[in-house]
Order: C-alpha cells, then structure tokens, then sequence
C-alpha cells in the first residue's frame, strides 16, 4: 500500500507517487534544456562582452530581426522549414540509441534525387519527385542504421563519413553527366519547370515545406508515443538486450528508424529544389543537417518539441545579417552562439536524474 509523506502538499497527495514522478520527469526534461540554453547564451554573452561589444546590443538585434516584425517571422519561419526536417533525422534514430549526424549528405541526395524525377515529366512529376527525394534520403541513412546493426560500425562516424561520400557524389554528378549547359558561373542540374514549382502557404509568405514539416513532427510523435513501433524502439533504445529477449525485431527497427529520418532529410533537398533554387545545385548544402543536431538535442529527441526549438535556432539564423551590417561582426557570429549553446545542452546530459528538486520524493514517496 502507498503512503504520502505527512507533510507532502496537496497536489502531491491528490497525484499519487506514479503520476507525481511521471510530472516531475517531465518538469526535468523542460527545465534542463532550458536552463542549458540560458547558460548558452550567458556564456555566449561574456564572449562577446571580452571582445569589447554589447550582448545587450547584440540580443536587440537578434530578436529584431528573428521576431520582432511581421518580415521577420517570414524569414525565421522560412529558415525553419528545412530544420524541422532535418531534425527528425537525428531525433528518429535517436529513439534506439543511434547519434546520426549524417543528415547533411542525405538533403544532397534527396535534392538531387528530386531533380533528376522532374525531367520525367508528365502529371505524376511532383509525386515522383516526393518519392525519389524521400527513397534516396532512407537509403542512405537507412544504410548507416544497417552497417550499425550488422556490422557493428559506428553510427556517429559512419553517417559523417557518409555525408563527405554523399556531397562528393552529388558534386561529381552536378558538375559533370546532370550539368545543365546554361549554368555557367554555378554548376546546377536543369531548371525546374514552373508547372513544378512549389508556391507558397496562402497567407504565410513560406513555402509548403513549413506544413509539411510541422505534420512530420506531428505523426513521428504519434509514431513513437502512440504505436507499438515506437513502444518497441523506446525499448531497444533503452536496452538493447532486454529488447532482443522479448523476441522484438531490433534490427527491422534500427534500420527502419535510420532510414525514415534520412527520408525526412531527403525531403528537405526536395522543398530547396522545388521551393527555393529551382534546380539542384552547392546551394543545398546550406548546413541544414548539422543545424538539425543541435535543434534534435535541444528537443531532448521529442518530435513536437523539435517545432518551436527549430522556430528559435531559424530565428538565430536569420539575424546573421542584421548583426554584420550593425555591429560590424562576422556572420559566423550567430553560429558561434549556436556552438556554445550546443556545448551547454552536452554538458547539461549529466544532470538528469541527478537534481533533487525534480526528485519525486521530495513532495510523495511510494
């Protein structure tokens, strides 16, 4: 029989211990990426204040021009498209305990991919273009989560090695058999045709690839909390083990996970092609992939959570701009702010489960 600690506050005893230490795990893993991204950003500020500018200036700038107008939201939101994407490639895998960082290569492909399907022509071009994006993005990750489970190799190294494989190829075939003859000054695959040509969310001044984004999240997350694909991979995450003893198909969920992050990357080349370039070109490599990871991380893996940490690093990004222009910094400054902040959320990993304050049993005990 359980029993409530005598002084526990009411809300504790109304709970019940189960449902108090579920709130409190949940209370953690809000609080400590956050307070990760606060002690990013104290740091970043002392960084700047060492090299003689304001951080009080520089915040300004930032929110200005992430936030603070209407064009604002449009080029943040624009720049968070492909991130929500390109997160789901780290976060999906990192559900079985995979670190994929490979993302990068698998936006070339898909991009690539997408292009190559639009010469085909025809009513059924924008559907093939979707699926030739999303086939070239599973197999190339899919194939990491597979060198992963059979071969033992490592995910981490092999999917960045595999992106360098990835981005040679695309630039090899760019440059090369797929160059369009008119692309002169910029190697670039043939031109879209209109008729292929994504537009734009009525009302939002942002390509479909925001909606698209947004949906994906929502299904990953039911696909994880709500199925028992995901009650299984939860499981094989948490011990691999325990998960091959219950008979589940550890190896069906590792590649299968790998590889619909990597078709979710491949999306992202699809939208930059359809959306933004029109044609496949070095543009796509924009650093979506590597800005997944650390919006992956600041989610905690968490698929509806990747949404508004993807809103915030897309808001970041597109003050580069503003803050060259008015405090005469370089660019890369705002990818400096990025770097510190993801150290914080790395260091910030040795905290869960160690804070009392979170610990159930300060309000109820079983």
């Amino acid at each position: 029989m359980t029993q409530t600690l005598p002084d526990a506050p009411l809300f504790a005893q109304a709970l019940g211990p189960a449902a108090l230490a579920g709130l409190a795990r949940r209370a953690e893993a809000v609080a400590i990426p956050l307070g990760a991204l606060l002690a990013g950003l104290a740091a970043f500020s002392l960084f700047l204040a060492a090299l003689g500018h304001s951080p009080a200036a520089f915040y300004a700038l930032v929110w200005r021009a992430g936030f603070g107008t209407g064009f604002s939201w449009e080029n943040t939101l624009s720049r968070a498209a492909p991130l929500l994407l390109a997160a789901l490639c780290v976060a999906l895998p990192a559900r079985l305990g995979l670190v994929v960082i490979g993302g990068e290569g698998a936006i070339a492909l898909g991009g690539l991919a997408a292009a190559v399907a639009a010469g085909i022509g025809g009513p059924l071009a924008p559907a093939l273009m979707a699926l030739a994006a999303m086939a070239a993005g599973a197999l190339w990750i899919g194939a990491v989560g597979w060198l992963r489970h059979a071969r033992g190799v490592n995910e981490t190294i092999s999917s960045l090695l595999m992106a360098y494989v990835a981005i040679a190829l695309f630039n090899h075939l760019v440059e090369g058999p797929l160059r369009d003859p008119a692309s002169l000054n910029k190697p670039s695959t043939a031109p879209l045709p209109d008729a292929l040509r994504m537009g734009e969310i009525p009302g939002v001044g942002v390509h479909w690839g925001l909606a698209v984004g947004v949906a994906a999240c929502a299904l990953s997350w039911l696909l994880i909390e709500r199925t028992r694909w995901g009650f299984a991979a939860r499981i094989a995450g948490g011990n691999v083990r325990a998960a091959q003893l219950q008979g589940l198909p550890v190896g069906a969920l590792v590649v299968g996970f790998a590889a619909l992050g990597g078709a979710f990357a491949g999306l992202v080349g699809l939208f930059e092609v359809a959306a933004v370039h029109g044609a496949a070109n070095a543009s796509l490599m924009a650093g979506y992939g590597y800005s997944g990871i650390l919006i992956a991380f600041l989610a905690r893996h968490n698929p509806l959570a990747i949404i508004p940490a993807a809103v915030l690093v897309g808001g970041l990004e597109a003050s580069g701009g503003l803050v060259q222009r008015r405090m005469d910094l370089p660019d890369a400054t705002v990818l400096v702010l990025e770097g510190f902040v993801f150290v914080a959320i790395l260091l910030s990993e040795t905290l869960y489960g160690r804070c009392r304050v979170f610990a159930p049993e300060r309000w109820g005990r079983a």
